[in-house]
Parts: structure tokens; C-alpha cells; sequence
């Protein structure tokens, strides 16, 4: 069984799709400065594969640290060569997926109907990303729950500090947070402080 340690203790994932790469890398100390420190990089950052290699430099083990937005096949071991420990991809598609799990790192798969979610965990998906999550909310989540009481759960879109703990008592395993936790203008801004005042915000949310 694939270990999913650090991807609980975590429980927040920071969806990172950067203007540049020197933004990312400035976010991603501001987010972990905050206190939020599973970092995706996705694809829609320029240079994905450079930043992951710097960020697994800079911060080492206090980062649990993946990539996103996996939507060909050569990309998964490029990036987990970088240094990704997790990849994510936000759909499920038997050759991107196969070459996820080649690199043996834990693999999350995206889904949002029940018939999806069944396609992701056949594929071999260790999590399954439900996006975008703001469709349904953490009642579409409970839901979900019924039919797949066992599957890890990871909604993604439409988690913000208001609502963070409705999705965990829904039945989440660790949540995606994209632009309600690191905005657009704050990266293209480079209000740091800002990013990192919304990390923490997030983490007190938590109640842990």
C-alpha cells in the first residue's frame, strides 16, 4: 500500500501555477513560511521541471513536494526525475497514467463523477483529485462517500479557510488549494507577505 504520510500531516496541498519560474520559487517560501508545505508545481508554470529541482534544493525534506497538471505521458518522469514525489494529472487517461505510475511515485488522478472516480482507481490512482470541487462542494464530496467509502478523496477548487473544515468532515483526505490560497495578483504583485498571511490563515482554519 502506497504511503500516504506525508500527504495527511500535510493536509493542505498548494496548487502552484506561477507566472514565472523565479515567482514560483518566491511562493514557495512564502507558503512554507506560512506553514503550508505539500507544494504541486504544475505544468502551467514555466520550467516546472527546473523549479521542482530547486525547491527540493532549497527546502529538502520540509517540503513534500509534487507536480501537476500532468497531461502527457513524457512529462511524469520528467518531472519525477526533478525530484517530485507525487504527480498529479486532472483527468484520467490510461497513457499518462501508466507513465505516472512507471516512475513509482504516489499518483493522484483526476475525476469528477462517480464513473470517473471508478475510471481513476483503476488506472492505479493512489488519490483521486475531485475536480473542480466548487461544482458540487463538500456535499458532492459526502456524497461520493457512499459509494467509495475506502478511496482517498482529494478535492480540489472551491477550498478556502471558510470552508476547509466541512471538506475533511466530508471525508477528504488533504485538499488542493489553487487561487483562494495563492492569488494570480499577489504572484504577479510580489506581495509575499500577502501569500504567506493566506497560508497561515489556511493552516489556522485546520484546527489541528
Amino acid at each position: 500500500m502506497t504511503d500516504l504520510t506525508e500527504l495527511t500531516k500535510a493536509a493542505i496541498v498548494a496548487v502552484l501555477r506561477a507566472p514565472t519560474a523565479e515567482a514560483a520559487l518566491s511562493a514557495v517560501d512564502a507558503l512554507v513560511a506560512g506553514g503550508v508545505t505539500a507544494i504541486e508545481i504544475t505544468y502551467s508554470t514555466p520550467e516546472p521541471a527546473k523549479v521542482i529541482r530547486e525547491i527540493a534544493r532549497r527546502h529538502g525534506t520540509a517540503v513534500y513536494l509534487g507536480a501537476g497538471t500532468i497531461t502527457k505521458p513524457e512529462q511524469a518522469a520528467e518531472v519525477a526525475e526533478a525530484g517530485a514525489q507525487f504527480l498529479v494529472s486532472p483527468g484520467s487517461v490510461p497513457d499518462v497514467a501508466a507513465e505516472m505510475l512507471a516512475t513509482g511515485r504516489v499518483i493522484m488522478l483526476g475525476a469528477l463523477t462517480p464513473t470517473e472516480v471508478m475510471v481513476a482507481e483503476r488506472l492505479g490512482a493512489d488519490v483521486v483529485k475531485i475536480f473542480p470541487a466548487s461544482l458540487g462542494g463538500p456535499a458532492f464530496l459526502r456524497a461520493l462517500r457512499g459509494p467509495f467509502p475506502d478511496l482517498k478523496l482529494m478535492p480540489t477548487g472551491g477550498v478556502n479557510p471558510g470552508n476547509i473544515a466541512e471538506w475533511f468532515a466530508a471525508g477528504a483526505v488533504a485538499v488542493g488549494a489553487g487561487s483562494e490560497l495563492l492569488s494570480s495578483a499577489a504572484m504577479t504583485a510580489g506581495d509575499w507577505d500577502g501569500v504567506t498571511e493566506s497560508a497561515l490563515s489556511f493552516v489556522a482554519a485546520l484546527g489541528r
